[in-house]
């Protein structure tokens, strides 16, 4: 695999090529997604190693390496590294995914799938944003006895595809809405850490709007108490003052029977 092995002391190892991660944004867009998505998921696992577009350097002493699109490495340690060199790390990738472009597509499907399959790469997956290079778009492959073996899809109804990752204990999946991750325990999307942010803050926002309304709904049941209050004070008054009149009236009256027996003749 390597070529013009060196003296180890003498070998640098660069962490860039000088090339762009994407060609464009139908390349950038799953790439960032899946990145954030696993970085998010795997955020309480000290053992899980999420990268992107970093050089793998395979043998010690040479400069021969490959950068992945993307990349997990379960048994790893989860901290930041300017390049992965395998003979300094436990294990090779055991989930590698490149995102397919115009430029890339040929050595995604030769170079780089024999290269993982020499190293080990447990899982190796092919994603095509634009469905020009890839059909189906979505490609997974289990390694069995040194071979790639392609996986069953079971994708249905408004899932264009779906494939369970036995690494990630994730199912990958395609729709009208692109490319996402799937958790099939918890039932739901895997969202990446802006996604979820975003989620988050529109959950309080319609907290927020709930807590508002739930106020607004008692600020108008106690007024609508007082008015009635009110009202009810007002009918008082009103009875009292009529039973009052009606008491008054009544005593004139009783004083003017009174009155009238007396001057009434023997």
């Amino acid at each position: 695999m390597a070529s013009s092995v060196l003296a180890p002391a003498a070998v640098e190892y660069p962490s860039s090529d000088g090339t762009p991660v994407a060609e464009s944004d139908f390349q950038l867009t799953p790439l960032v997604y899946a990145r954030e998505a696993l970085r998010d998921y795997f955020r309480d696992r000290r053992d899980v190693y999420v990268a992107a577009n970093l050089f793998i350097y395979y043998e010690e002493g040479s400069r021969e390496a490959v950068a992945p699109d993307m990349f997990v490495v379960l048994g790893a340690a989860n901290h930041e590294r300017h390049t992965y060199r395998l003979w300094q790390e436990p294990k090779a990738p055991d989930f590698v995914m490149e995102v397919t472009s115009r430029s890339t597509w040929r050595e995604d499907q030769e170079r780089k799938r024999k290269l993982y399959g020499e190293l080990g790469v447990t899982e190796y997956w092919q994603y095509d944003p634009t469905g020009d290079y890839l059909q189906p778009r979505l490609q997974g492959e289990h390694l069995e006895s040194g071979e790639y073996r392609r996986m069953r899809d079971q994708g249905t109804g408004a899932c264009d595809q779906r494939m369970y990752s036995k690494v990630l204990g994730l199912e990958l999946r395609v729709s009208a809405r692109g490319f996402r991750f799937f958790d099939p325990v918890a039932g739901q999307e895997i969202l990446s850490f802006t996604e979820r942010g975003e989620a988050q803050q529109r959950a309080e926002r319609g907290w927020r709007q709930e807590r508002q309304e739930r106020e607004r709904e008692q600020q108008e049941r106690e007024r609508a108490e007082r008015g009635w209050q009110r009202a009810e004070q007002e009918r008082q008054r009103e009875r009292q003052e009529a039973e009052a009149r009606i008491a008054e009236l009544e005593a004139r009256l009783r004083d003017r029977g009174g009155a009238d027996r007396q001057t009434s003749p023997a």
